[in-house]
């Protein structure tokens, strides 16, 4: 099978996380698309992560039940230890020989891969789909980039193109601090996920 990847703390899941993998899944003719939560990320400090492992996980299970293509993955949930990109990835490659993986990521994501922990393992592994937005100049920034990439590391990258949504977990946090309204952005199910569980209020 043709597997894409979606990690990420997903701290919460929003559309934005939906519509990415939903993209992928039709423009590369992906089998299906893995969520995987990550427990204990190496580039995000503990404390900027304000749901735990559990929640956040139960929460991306409620966005993705209805769409039989996207799949929730726990393995790095359930890892104790920090959870790096390439460990995963080779753990993946090694554990389903038979299935291609796509990992998929943010055009910011393309530009910094390198300041990754041993991001030499990690094109190996799979194929890069890279999110690109035409937003501002990043199409030609974005080719270039991966043109370096390809001839540095053999990298295999492809560009996704996808609509622009001006929506991040970190900003809709603040919301709902503020007891602002989400549903824009929010699955319905994960938003009352929210409201019953009562997460994020402000201290």
């Amino acid at each position: 099978m043709k597997i894409g990847i979606m990690g990420g703390t997903f701290d919460p899941i929003h559309n934005g996380h939906l519509m990415l993998g939903e993209y992928a899944y039709r423009q590369c003719k992906l089998d299906e698309i893995w969520f995987m939560p990550n427990g204990n990320p190496p580039h995000k400090k503990n404390s900027s992560i304000e749901s735990d492992a559990k929640t956040r996980a139960e929460m991306v299970g409620l966005a993705i039940a209805d769409t039989e293509y996207f799949k929730l993955n726990l393995h790095e949930v359930n890892q104790e230890k920090i959870s790096c990109s390439y460990q995963t990835l080779e753990y993946l490659q090694a554990n389903y020989p038979q299935d291609e993986f796509y990992f998929i990521i943010g055009a910011d994501s393309l530009f910094t891969i390198e300041s990754w922990v041993h991001p030499e393992r990690i094109f190996p592994t799979c194929t890069i789909l890279a999110a690109y937005r035409d937003d501002i100049d990043t199409r030609e920034k974005m080719n270039s980039k991966m043109q370096e990439l390809c001839e540095k590391y053999n990298a295999k990258i492809r560009l996704l193109d996808t609509p622009l949504l001006h929506v991040s977990s970190h900003e809709l946090r603040e919301v709902l601090k503020e007891g602002g309204s989400v549903s824009e952005y929010l699955p319905e199910i994960v938003e009352n996920y929210i409201q019953r569980h009562e997460l994020y209020k402000a201290i």
